[in-house]
């Protein structure tokens, strides 16, 4: 494992305690990362009473839980986020639901601006996007896949956009989530599954 990946699984957090901060910080009118503008804190709040949402509603399907339990391989997924991000409010929770059903799977959580040499080796399409996960297999310390920084639907949709229109627009961010709110995280379930079974492909058949 590189001194980087090390590092940063050594200062990481449990989703507990990444809930637990994110909780605090809208308690105290205040956001993680750099930058704590007054958008930055309204959007930490909004995020976490999503968070606390999703902790509560997030279902796995019998089918996938019968792939995630099927998994064997000790794996850790490294999460790169922010209190302020929106896709990462939605997101983890459901990373976190999937590695409660498999104690093979390890989650931990990093916040990006504290972690700058770690985001700049995954960055997406050359920017700094969150949440990123970078799945480690224990034993080796390699990285063996990546996901993120949303799921593939909302990819297509974020991406198609912007081909037509050339930016995100406010309209068309509060209309990605919706679109997280009608999925209930079953392509982002999807996709993870999806990424187990390219490890390991008798978790699909």
């Amino acid at each position: 494992m590189n001194a980087v990946l090390a590092n940063s699984l050594e200062k990481s957090m449990s989703y507990a305690e990444y809930r637990e901060l994110v909780a605090q910080l809208a308690q105290d009118n205040s956001t993680s990362g750099d930058l704590k503008t007054e958008a930055n804190i309204n959007f930490t709040k909004l995020n976490n009473r999503r968070m606390k949402r999703w902790d509560k509603t997030i279902k796995l399907s019998k089918e996938a839980l019968k792939r995630i339990r099927t998994f064997k391989e000790k794996v850790t997924w490294l999460v790169i986020s922010e209190s302020w991000c929106g896709d990462s409010a939605h997101i983890t929770p459901v990373l976190n639901k999937l590695a409660e059903s498999n104690d093979n799977i390890n989650l931990r959580l990093v916040l990006r601006d504290e972690h700058p040499e770690l985001m700049d080796a995954f960055l997406t399409f050359g920017a700094r996007s969150i949440p990123k996960v970078i799945m480690i297999e224990d034993a080796s310390g390699e990285v063996i896949n990546t996901y993120g920084p949303r799921p593939s639907e909302a990819t297509y949709y974020v991406n198609r956009f912007k081909a037509m229109h050339g930016t995100l627009t406010p309209d068309f961010k509060e209309d990605l989530q919706h679109w997280y709110n009608d999925n209930k995280g079953k392509n982002i379930i999807d996709d993870l599954t999806e990424k187990l079974c390219e490890l390991t492909p008798s978790v699909c058949q």
